[in-house]
């Protein structure tokens, strides 16, 4: 590929930052602007002299001696630099776009689905890595011993990318994975989310009839026959591609460890719950296509501790462990603790929901929680009411919340102070601590409490 001259509107991005750095790596002239970047995306394009001079926009970044324009989804469609870019006809794609047209000549590997994408990713991955296979790739999320979290190159024959049903650009509110236009695609499930921008369920699993549809002529999908959702959308979709279930492998549960049951015999695990076993299986399934044997899986997975944030061991003792986990979308929510009481049946375990998202604070959206929490020992779900109000959203109260999740059992807090002392309060009284959230618990530092 020859090199070029891109610039990166809204280049601070977790997504945009990545693609920042790869393509730097890859001998482009890379520049790049945003109204604020955060770390640790600041780092490390500071690390590369990627990091803009100057913060906001600025339409004199851009002139006709640029060969492109990406442009991430934080920008606005009024943006000035989007704006002279179009006046002067310099070629602008969105993030999917280009992903699209680096590896429009490889086999596109897309990893789709309501949850999972991000761990059935990284356990792909971890055994090609592990056996020396190479490939590019795009996952939304920074997995350990990988630099960056794009990898573009002009040699590598694969090119395995995350791909969310979220907006494409603030041009573009089609899904980004349709753009990826896939060889071979994974859906792992479908489970309503996005409420901002989907407002109802058949809006949301419209963006997979999508999928279906821009699968590339003669491809094939590989789907969870366990998720009545994503068999429905599968078997419905007239696109001539081949077909191919998977569920969950055989597995049993021994000394709190997840035992793989295979054909070289028992093999322990890393990672638990039966949400991962079958990210795993789907895993299987991609690495068979992409040259992987299944010996050969099976080798490397034994080995694979799970994606960051995705129940990220905090602190482990004799009698207390405390997890953290990026889930927050109520099958997320459902799946992560009920993964954690099968491999602590023997042990009480206190689970921390915050509800953070646009989907999570609205009360309409909320009501999809219900159940969600039962299997904990001790349910906690905390909101801060000052972010329902930045988010313009309608009051929630703690009972409105317990309601929606239709346990009279379940803590409702809405202040930090008063959570951060209940939990700790309750600690001794439990043997697993699970925090779930996809923010911060309004800046909790946990790991003070438990070393």
């Amino acid at each position: 590929m020859s090199k070029q001259r891109i610039h990166l509107i809204a280049i601070g991005g977790s997504a945009m930052h990545n693609l920042a750095l790869a393509l730097a790596e890859q001998g482009h002239s890379v520049s790049g602007s945003d109204d604020e970047v955060f770390e640790p995306s600041r780092s490390r394009l500071a690390n590369k002299g990627l990091l803009p001079n100057t913060m906001g926009w600025d339409a004199s970044r851009i002139d006709s001696s640029l060969d492109l324009v990406v442009v991430g989804m934080h920008a606005r469609s009024d943006n000035p630099e989007l704006k002279k870019a179009l006046e002067l006809k310099i070629p602008v794609y969105s993030y999917p776009e280009y992903l699209y047209e680096a590896s429009k000549d490889k086999t596109r590997v897309v990893i789709t689905g309501s949850h999972g994408k991000t761990s059935i990713t990284a356990m792909i991955l971890h055994a090609l890595n592990f056996h020396g296979h190479d490939c590019d790739y795009m996952v939304g999320a920074q997995l350990e011993g990988f630099d960056t979290m794009v990898k573009i190159t002009d040699e590598n024959e694969f090119m395995l990318i995350e791909g969310d049903e979220y907006l494409s650009s603030p041009l573009d509110p089609r899904p980004k994975f349709i753009h990826y236009k896939p060889n071979i695609a994974l859906l792992s499930g479908i489970a309503w989310d996005h409420y901002n921008v989907f407002p109802n369920y058949q809006d949301y699993f419209h963006q997979f009839e999508l999928l279906m549809e821009c699968i590339d002529s003669g491809g094939l999908i590989i789907y969870n026959e366990d998720d009545p959702e994503v068999v429905r959308v599968v078997e419905e979709s007239k696109n001539e591609i081949k077909k191919f279930p998977y569920g969950k492998p055989k597995y049993h549960v021994e000394n709190r460890k997840f035992v793989l049951e295979t054909f070289e015999g028992d093999l322990d695990l890393k990672v638990f719950g039966a949400h991962n076993m079958s990210n795993l299986e789907g895993a299987r399934w991609i690495c068979s296509q992409m040259g992987l044997t299944d010996e050969e899986f099976y080798e490397a997975i034994v080995e694979f501790e799970g994606a960051s944030k995705r129940l990220e061991p905090l602190f482990k003792g004799p009698n207390f462990e405390v997890f953290r986990d990026f889930a927050h979308a109520p099958s997320k929510v459902k799946a992560t603790l009920n993964g954690t009481r099968e491999a602590y049946a023997d042990r009480k375990i206190m689970a921390v929901l915050e509800l953070h998202t646009f989907s999570s604070l609205n009360a309409e959206f909320i009501q999809q929680y219900k159940g969600s929490m039962d299997a904990a020992d001790l349910a906690i779900v905390y909101f801060n009411p000052s972010v329902i109000a930045h988010k313009k959203l309608a009051p929630l109260s703690p009972e409105i919340v317990q309601k929606a999740f239709g346990n009279e059992a379940i803590k409702v807090i809405d202040e930090s102070k008063a959570l951060e002392d209940y939990v700790l309060s309750n600690a001794g009284q439990h043997e697993v601590l699970l925090l779930m959230s996809s923010g911060n618990f309004d800046g909790i530092d946990w790991s003070k409490h438990f070393q």
